[in-house]
């Protein structure tokens, strides 16, 4: 047979490994950027820096978790 899909289909997992830590990474740098240059000017509000502080937790989060279900978890139950 031509073309087999597996248990979920036709997935790309290295592509979606990369594109999860790339995700991750702008998320991460993204809030990093903006809290040291808004956050520099010291006006910044509590809950936007809440929010840049959040970007900077979740973006490591984000490519550690694409890396282990999309590289490793799910070709694994292939």
């Amino acid at each position: 047979m031509v073309g087999m899909a597996g248990r979920y289909g036709e997935m790309d997992y290295g592509s979606l490994t990369k594109g999860g830590v790339a995700v991750g990474a702008m998320l991460f740098a993204i809030g990093a950027i903006a809290e040291l240059t808004v956050g520099a000017g010291g006006g910044i509000s509590p809950t936007l820096d809440a929010a840049f502080l959040t970007m900077e937790f979740f973006g490591p989060l984000v490519a550690l978790l694409s890396v282990l279900v999309f590289g490793i978890a799910m070709p694994l139950t292939e």
